[in-house]
């Protein structure tokens, strides 16, 4: 399926590895220019497009200043990608998180979209384009030891649906996709799998079974990239303020 992407303008954060990584990587496989902004520019990064900007998106000016660089390079811009976020902190319960627990997390998972998209919405206005946003089954399934991560994702599936609201009258698709647990160093990193008593054979092999994941594998970056690649083209054009979950069957509600 040819989606008309040749030529379009992208910005993708936190895209030096994993989902990110793999976003820029189908994007520009379509033909988009993509400007990638991370905390580090990986060696993957920078071989995938020439245009990166090391720049730590929880500071304030960060995303702005990311924008900005992508909108000098292109002259504009046709898609936003907010991938960046994670966990910042180790916690076991809501009590061991203090004030500032709470507003990194909220800073890297939420904050740093609400400034990307405020810095990119008059462009993407412009250009009547897409909005994608990289939550997480946590927004949907809080979990106590993710508790800061789980509400900083809910915020932002909240937030599309608002975006969508107001800006698809006007032309600008916004959406969220929704991973369940990603193939990424998370869980291939050999120290994680040390500190677990295991392998990574193992921990690849047990993960599924301990969250339940009815396909019995840990989802590919590709295919939450192929998912935010389809959602950022013209092919789905009345796919608006929808959270498109990806989670291997994680989720058991309806």
């Amino acid at each position: 399926m040819d989606l008309e992407l040749k030529g379009k303008r992208a910005v993708v954060t936190g895209a030096s590895r994993g989902i990110g990584l793999a976003i820029v990587r189908a994007l520009t496989a379509e033909g988009v220019e993509v400007f990638g902004g991370a905390r580090t520019i990986s060696t993957e990064l920078a071989g995938a497009t020439p245009h990166v900007l090391a720049v730590d998106l929880t500071e304030a000016d960060g995303p702005q200043r990311l924008v900005d660089s992508a909108l000098k390079a292109f002259d504009g811009l046709d898609i936003l990608v907010n991938n960046v976020g994670g966990r910042t902190v180790s916690a076991n319960g809501f009590l061991d998180l203090d004030e500032e627990g709470w507003r990194k997390g909220f800073d890297l998972n939420f904050f740093s979209a609400v400034r990307s998209i405020r810095a990119a919405l008059p462009s993407l206005v412009q250009s009547r384009g897409s909005i994608v946003n990289v939550g997480s089954v946590n927004g949907r399934l809080p979990a106590p030891r993710l508790v800061e991560y789980s509400a900083a994702k809910a915020a932002l599936t909240a937030l599309t649906k608002a975006l969508s609201e107001e800006y698809a009258p006007q032309g600008v698709r916004v959406n969220t996709v929704s991973p369940g647990p990603v193939l990424t160093d998370t869980w291939t990193s050999p120290q994680r799998a040390e500190r677990m008593g295991m392998t990574v054979e193992q921990v690849l092999t047990t993960v599924p079974k301990w969250m339940g994941l009815s396909t019995g594998q840990i989802i590919g970056p590709e295919e939450v990239a192929a998912m935010v690649t389809l959602l950022a083209s013209g092919k789905v054009p009345n796919v608006v303020g929808a959270d498109w979950l990806i989670d291997a069957g994680m989720l058991k509600a309806v």
